[in-house]
């Protein structure tokens, strides 16, 4: 079974109230079900963008924010989403991320400056286009970018709304 990213976005309330129902209920469970419309699946995406800004040399500031939209930040204590048998993360030994509305506004600015259109093109015209991922079979460019799009959206939307994002692998 593959293990994709996976990001909620949700109030501070919600995830408060989570944190409540887990420290109340005898086995843990922290009744986490968002909405599926407030829910993203990046497959194996982050890392091959990644790969594609490294690789063309995306200024610092925009690749840290890439990085942070797709690994949160673990100062926020999610600890609770992943124990006993109401982990989120059930495939992975990862605990959840998370960044605060604050971040989310920051990441979601700068995702939205980022030209990855360009980024991709560039990366397949040098030919490093097989260098993205493992068992990726031809142009990564249209995966690519329907990810990015959907990253980029999810984003703006959680700004908008002033929402935190979490992040987790399952």
């Amino acid at each position: 079974m593959a293990i994709t990213q996976q990001l909620a976005r949700v109030p501070a309330e919600y995830l408060d109230a989570c944190r409540r129902s887990a420290a109340e209920s005898p086995d843990g469970d922290h009744q986490w079900d968002p909405p599926s419309v407030d829910c993203l699946d990046l497959d194996w995406a982050p890392s091959m963008l990644e790969r594609a800004c490294e690789l063309t040399r995306l200024d610092a500031v925009h690749l840290e924010a890439l990085r942070s939209a797709t690994d949160g930040d673990s100062g926020i204590d999610l600890g609770f989403l992943n124990a006993n048998q109401h982990a989120i993360a059930f495939f992975s030994n990862s605990t959840p991320t998370a960044l605060h509305p604050a971040d989310v506004a920051r990441v979601s600015t700068l995702l939205g400056e980022i030209d990855m259109r360009a980024i991709l093109r560039s990366v397949v015209d040098s030919g490093a286009g097989s260098t993205l991922g493992d068992g990726f079979i031809g142009d990564p460019t249209e995966y690519l970018l329907a990810h990015f799009g959907a990253l980029r959206g999810f984003y703006e939307e959680a700004a908008r709304r002033r929402l935190l994002v979490v992040l987790w692998w399952d």
